[in-house]
């Protein structure tokens, strides 16, 4: 009888390890992310946008930083902060479906058409100094995470972000 009663102690612990396991698997992704700029006396760059032959990202006066800039496919949360004095950002989730082309973009209004390029979730309009959260499901493969105020994607305001699967 004793056999038994621990076989089914061990059993149960292994179980529970188990079903642990699997919990943690689940759990969200976190990720932090940072909207900055050189400030609003500083001109924009151009023609720094994603895939853009030649381009010299080091020239850029606005940037997205990202911590870490890898997960796990699941659910990811995104913490993301304006650390901007003076310019209103945004960051959207873009699944590239061609990693290294580059995206649909909207000449007249300076920006990348949202529609067509993949948009799969965003935190928008941030005022300077502002945080905003945005929870979404990702499956394995390459993203760019932009923001897409007015000239602010081609002024270099991107970054690749890569989810495991």
């Amino acid at each position: 009888m004793k056999r038994t009663s621990t076989r089914a102690a061990v059993g149960l612990t292994a179980a529970m390890l188990i079903a642990g396991d699997a919990s943690a698997t689940q759990a969200a992704s976190l990720v932090n992310v940072s909207l900055w700029d050189k400030g609003a006396r500083m001109p924009m760059a151009i023609g720094l946008a994603y895939a853009t032959p030649s381009a010299d990202t080091a020239k850029a006066t606005m940037g997205i930083k990202v911590s870490p800039p890898e997960v796990k496919a699941g659910n990811v949360t995104f913490n993301v902060k304006n650390d901007s004095k003076d310019r209103v950002h945004e960051m959207i989730v873009i699944y590239l479906a061609n990693p290294g082309r580059q995206l649909p973009y909207i000449n007249a209004q300076n920006r990348v058409d949202e529609d067509k390029a993949g948009d799969k979730g965003e935190v928008s309009d941030l005022k300077p100094g502002a945080s905003g959260t945005l929870r979404v499901n990702l499956k394995a493969g390459k993203y760019l995470l932009i923001c897409n105020q007015s000239g602010h994607y081609a002024a270099g305001m991107w970054t690749e972000f890569t989810v495991d699967p």
